[in-house]
């Protein structure tokens, strides 16, 4: 039968795209249906296109600090938000042609529309609302959402969409989502963000480093809330010190729209409220799964706290149903989707696939300076009763850090006292976002303190911050 497959996906983001690959190669006929564009949320509306925005501003930065480094630019530093923005567009949209290349090259055939369970092993596609975003990718087979297709497995990776928090419904031009704010006409002169995770707080970052006056608000204790409290700390710090007003422990309780701007009545601790003017809100309080529109309530697939209920190789209560990535919980990251759905179809493809260990799984905020994390906080050790050993060491007495002129930051490492084991380890400082990996794959492999030790870390390299700071949890360290 032309309309049936071996696996269909439901959803091209890094999830499901991943998937269908990895279940071409098995040797599996294998289809993926999408919306609207190829490689989903992160690469057309996330993770991409807002690390190019973040590159500009990097960029931006260097170069009003030439003469730090001896350099002389004999003009002003100016910039172009047109080309900024078209630049963060035109990535989007190379690797969203990648994505269909590497699909076409797999033998896998998209299907543009939208998707329904009817049943177990069957899947019913309606034309999409809208246009598909990829003109370049490969055309579908027949006519747009043309009708049933069958499948022994479907996988559902349809993601998730921005949190709207009542009374600051985003409008697209006063109150904005990340989808608004990744594409301005201009640079707002003051931004209002609400949410201070990781979206929020790379917004902050790049707007300010465009001279946009940022209000940072988060109801919660800290920024960063799942980050490390001291390495939280230390980026509020050093936010402030670049002009960010923060704003913790508080709600939006109104926001009036005026002609051009916005007006939000703040509420903190102990009831005391302010008001706080800026040209744009961006709304940045998280996201939610999409779980909705696909059948899964008329077909029992059991939803838990709005989230796809798993097991650890993607299997829903329904057989032959699968969920990976986003619309399956937290922590709600590409790499973690895309790991989800390469264990799911090993699974499905009788390999011996091991469930994802969501400890293991690194976060990673590109502000300035970076912050990335893995495993455990010093509280959740605490928390737990575990004794442990705090290990530190900061940017300022490494060399490379001190060459680059760029000496803020810190690598924190915590281990259990009694096995040596690597708990968690927690960074903030530049290129903490491609340190981290290091840390990654020392717990995937059970490394000891023994072992990291023992490594020979190259010199000069900002690597030698992560063994410093395993040297000063045993109280070894050189170089403090």
């Amino acid at each position: 039968m032309a309309n049936a497959y071996d696996l269909i996906v439901i959803g091209a983001g890094p999830g499901g795209y991943v998937a269908a690959i990895r279940a071409a190669q098995l040797g599996m006929k294998t289809a993926v249906v999408e919306r609207e564009h190829l490689g989903g949320i992160c690469l057309n509306w996330g993770c991409i296109p807002t690390k190019a925005l973040l590159r500009s501003a990097q960029a931006f930065r260097e170069a009003r600090e030439a003469t730090d480094f001896g350099l002389s630019i004999d003009c002003e530093i100016g910039f172009d938000a047109g080309r900024i923005v078209k630049r963060s567009r035109d990535a989007a949209t190379r690797l969203n042609a990648g994505v269909g290349f590497l699909l076409k090259k797999n033998k896998i055939d998209v299907i543009w529309g939208e998707a329904t369970l009817a049943s177990p092993g069957e899947v019913r596609v309606a034309k999409p609302q809208k246009p598909p975003v990829a003109p370049q990718a490969p055309e579908p087979k027949g006519a747009l959402g043309d009708g049933t297709y069958r499948a022994k497995h479907i996988v559902i990776a349809t993601g998730a969409r921005p949190r709207s928090l009542p009374g600051v419904e985003p409008d697209g031009r006063l109150i904005w989502t990340y989808f608004d704010a990744l594409k301005p006409s201009a640079f707002p002169k003051s931004l209002l963000i609400v949410g201070a995770g990781a979206i929020g707080v790379e917004f902050a970052s790049f707007y300010r480093t465009f001279g946009a006056q940022v209000t940072l608000a988060e109801a919660l204790q800290q920024i960063l809330p799942m980050e490390d409290r001291e390495i939280a700390a230390l980026a509020h710090k050093s936010f402030q010190k670049q002009g960010v007003e923060i704003l913790t422990s508080t709600k939006i309780v109104a926001v009036e729209k005026r002609e051009n701007s916005v007006v939000a009545t703040i509420e903190g601790e102990g009831g005391a409220k302010r008001s706080v003017e800026a040209e744009r809100l961006l709304s940045a309080a998280g996201v939610v799964a999409n779980v909705e529109g696909l059948g899964l309530e008329a077909l029992g697939v059991k939803i838990e706290r709005g989230v796809v209920a798993i097991d650890g190789h993607g299997r829903t209560n329904i057989p032959g149903v699968y969920a990976i990535g986003d619309v399956a919980g937290g922590p709600m990251l590409a790499h973690k989707a895309e790991h989800e759905g390469v264990v799911c179809v090993e699974a499905i493809g009788g390999l011996p696939a091991h469930p994802l260990d969501k400890q293991l799984v690194p976060a990673c905020t590109y502000s300035h300076p970076q912050i990335a994390s893995v495993g455990m906080t010093e509280q959740k050790a605490k928390e737990l009763g575990l004794a442990v050993r705090i290990g530190r060491f900061p940017y300022l007495a490494n060399g490379k850090a001190v060459a680059m002129g760029d000496t803020e930051g810190l690598v924190k490492t915590i281990f259990d006292e009694k096995s040596g084991q690597l708990l968690g380890a927690h960074l903030f400082g530049a290129e903490a976002t491609e340190l981290i990996q290091g840390f990654v794959v020392a717990m995937n492999l059970e490394t000891t303190e023994a072992e990291l030790i023992a490594s020979v870390f190259p010199h000069p390299t900002l690597s030698e911050t992560m063994h410093e700071s395993v040297l000063d949890a045993y109280k070894r360290a050189i170089h403090i």
